[in-house]
């Protein structure tokens, strides 16, 4: 494996080179568990699971650990607006994340650190940062100060100058620098709290990550993910705290996914456009979610406006009528032959071009090329081949074989694909607002009408059903029909 990453701390793609050899070490910020999380909360979780899994193939051991912020300002402002606790608030809502994360059908991570269970370990890493004259002490409040981490803004390559420059929020005058950042606060009443040297508080945000991934994974990791929203304040901070208390390089391998949009627009709560991940999942399916979220490069920007839901839409029915043509083929009842030397070649070629794309930064765009190109040649020798024979049998064999794996390292293509098809066509159906009932009926009327030769008549049906947007295959293994798409 060649792996190149594009690491934000250097700007650049580098050759992966994990700190011990045949290991991993993965730690991607989760969810602060307040609310159903929206699409764009996921896009993360879909695309460090590839990750993961792309490690994997290349003979890596992965360590993963995605958490969970369980203690914050927007869980006890939920917690007060409902009556509950903030304990109550935050299991709520990792069990509906969980839900979400389950219906996905991504692989589970080895850990989903809660915060609230390294409460100690952090205060440890906070005596640790005063002992070193790396944070001080005001009135029961710990700050870290970032004068005393010369290289602070390295990560999002910003200097201390411009990043005062642009607070916009009013500064405590009780800090050193305006940029200084809480590493505890008091609790005030009623608020979750803990024994600490400093009375009683709570954690900051930025030191609750930097400790469970010491904790769980070790003072140095080789990969860090999480949206380009946390390059600056949360994942600075988390370098400047974790690096001021070990003397140590924090991280190896920034990863930044982009942000999820609508259209031209970003999703905003401010804006009204957010849409949880379980709303589009209900109104869709997860392979759509699934295929969408790595149809674009993790760097880019994505966009869940109806056409780009539509082409996801057209590439996943292409994809898995070719895998129901294959299982069909593959029960035939023919011995199996030798493979088309022309078929041989084409998997041969897309394998490279597919592990070469893989490598370049996860270049999902090329890698679905790549699949296309392997289903292309396999729906020509179809054509060609239309009656089951001993080489497609094996083409079939060979084409399910070598696509499935490569799914699964997506978490795509896993479901039965007949049954998919029949989802997919429901689920068009009911946005065009069209009965199957009915569209049987016509159907087995045109049907009928070409039985009985009365080709004026079963022409006619066949139009009246194009233009509800259903299309018609008429093969020798009889006729049949689906919902247009793309």
């Amino acid at each position: 494996m060649a792996l190149k990453i594009y690491n934000t701390l250097k700007r650049k793609e580098e050759e992966f080179k994990p700190l011990k050899a045949g290991k991993v070490t993965m730690y991607v910020c989760g969810p602060t568990v307040y609310d159903v999380l929206h699409v764009g909360n996921f896009r993360g979780a879909v695309f460090f699971n590839l990750v993961r899994n792309w490690l994997e193939h290349g003979g890596y051991k992965a360590n993963f650990a995605y958490n969970y912020t369980d203690i914050d300002d927007k869980i006890i402002n939920r917690a007060n607006q409902e009556g509950k606790s903030a304990q109550e608030i935050s299991a709520m809502y990792i069990r509906e994340y969980e839900r979400d994360f389950k219906a996905l059908k991504l692989r589970a991570h080895d850990h989903n650190p809660r915060a609230t269970d390294y409460i100690q370990q952090m205060i440890e890493v906070i005596k640790t940062l005063i002992d070193k004259k790396k944070a001080y002490v005001i009135g029961g409040e710990v700050f870290y100060s970032v004068d005393s981490f010369k290289e602070y803004g390295k990560l999002s390559h910003k200097n201390l100058d411009e990043l005062q420059i642009g607070q916009r929020v009013e500064v405590d005058p009780r800090k050193k620098n305006p940029l200084d950042f809480v590493l505890w606060k008091p609790s005030k009443e009623n608020e979750p709290s803990w024994d600490s040297p400093w009375g009683r508080g709570r954690p900051g945000w930025h030191i609750e990550c930097s400790v469970m991934a010491k904790t769980l994974l070790g003072d140095t990791i080789d990969i860090h993910g999480g949206g380009i929203d946390l390059i600056f304040p949360h994942h600075e901070n988390e370098v400047a705290q974790s690096e001021g208390a070990t003397d140590k390089p924090f991280v190896r391998y920034w990863m930044h996914n982009n942000f999820v949009n609508f259209g031209d627009t970003k999703m905003s709560k401010s804006l009204g456009n957010v849409v949880t991940a379980r709303e589009f999942l209900n109104k869709y399916n997860a392979e759509i979610f699934k295929y969408m979220m790595l149809s674009v490069h993790y760097r880019s920007p994505l966009s869940l406006a109806d056409a780009q839901i539509q082409q996801a839409v057209a590439a996943l029915a292409r994809i898995y009528s070719a895998l129901a043509a294959a299982e069909s083929l593959i029960g035939a009842d023919v011995k199996e032959g030798s493979l088309d030397s022309s078929f041989v070649k084409a998997l041969k070629e897309s394998t490279q071009q597919l592990e070469e794309a893989m490598d370049d930064d996860f270049n999902t765009p090329a890698v679905f090329a790549k699949i296309f190109d392997v289903v292309r040649a396999f729906n020509a020798l179809l054509l060609k081949n239309p009656k089951p024979n001993p080489s497609m049998k094996a083409v079939a064999k060979a084409f399910k074989d070598w696509i499935l794996p490569y799914g699964a390292m997506m978490s795509l293509f896993q479901e039965s694909f007949q049954e998919f098809l029949r989802k997919l066509d429901g689920m068009l159906l009911k946005q065009k607002g069209l009965d199957v009932k009915e569209i049987e009926k016509k159907f087995n009327e045109r049907n009928q009408a070409r039985a009985g030769k009365d080709f004026s008549k079963a022409d006619q049906l066949r139009q009246e059903l194009a233009e509800l947007g259903i299309e018609i295959q008429d093969a020798l293994g009889g006729s049949s029909w689906q919902v247009k798409k793309g």
